[in-house]
């Protein structure tokens, strides 16, 4: 799987500037599989998702840290969009994508996206008070990480890496949805019930520890007033981006 995903980042149009893979205490070939394909290898021994996804984030060297499960299959596209995406707005400070799933049926395809993906953006996006990032197919600013990281619940083994950074985030920071952010998920998840109940078990155990610390009225609300603020900051850049007396910069 591994193997695969570092094929595909290879394979990009736009080639990443490096590509890390952590070994979470691993016992299979994954160091040398990553050697081999030209990743930097980081070893976190300590288990746990938020734990290699934290590892990794500290030590990417880029501007923007983007993020992948060692099984997703990110389109050709990938990388070139994600640059195209941060380059174009300052006032975005993570981006999400969607995913695709592979090594199932057509029918079960259609229902994990619209249902398990689908119901996870539009629940989450409730809960957190904005769009939540998809663990599998995200990237964030360094700065953003970097005052982000002292928020995250890093001593918490059942903390999951995507909602614990969603909650995490400071409601300043700018998160959008790119529906045409595409990487290819295992289906693996829906194999088994207990597999989806331990899935459900985290997040709602996310929910509670976050809430705890900033209610979801608060959150919310702060979040709203955020977004005003950036939506403000997106047309004032707009404006200064527009020829000197232009009709348009002169209607705003």
């Amino acid at each position: 799987m591994l193997s695969q995903c570092l094929a595909d980042l290879a394979a990009q149009t736009r080639a990443p500037d490096e590509v890390v893979v952590v070994d979470n205490g691993s016992t299979d070939d994954t160091a040398a599989v990553a050697i081999a394909a030209g990743a930097r290898v980081v070893r976190e021994p300590r288990k746990g998702v938020l734990r290699a996804t934290a590892a990794g984030f500290d030590a990417a060297r880029g501007d923007v840290i983007g993020r992948l499960d060692a099984d997703s299959r990110p389109a050709r596209d990938w990388v070139a969009r994600l640059e195209a995406r941060f380059d174009a707005d300052v006032t975005m400070g993570a981006l999400t994508g969607t995913g695709v799933f592979y090594g199932c049926g057509p029918v079960l395809r259609t229902l994990a996206g619209f249902v398990y993906l689908g119901g996870y953006f539009w629940f989450m996006g409730m809960i957190i008070g904005r769009t939540p990032l998809f663990g599998s197919n995200f990237a964030m600013r360094r700065e953003v990480w970097a005052a982000t990281r002292h928020r995250i619940h890093l001593e918490d083994p059942r903390a999951h890496d995507d909602l614990d950074i969603s909650f995490a985030l400071g409601p300043d920071v700018g998160v959008d949805y790119d529906p045409d952010l595409h990487v290819g998920v295992s289906a693996r998840p829906f194999e088994s019930g207990a597999g989806l109940r331990r899935r459900a078990a985290w997040a709602f155990h996310g929910i509670a520890v976050n809430w705890s610390e900033i209610g979801w009225w608060t959150r919310t609300r702060t979040c709203r007033a955020a977004r005003r603020d950036r939506r403000a900051a997106q047309r004032l850049a707009a404006v200064r981006h527009l020829p000197s007396g232009s009709d348009q910069g002169l209607a705003a």
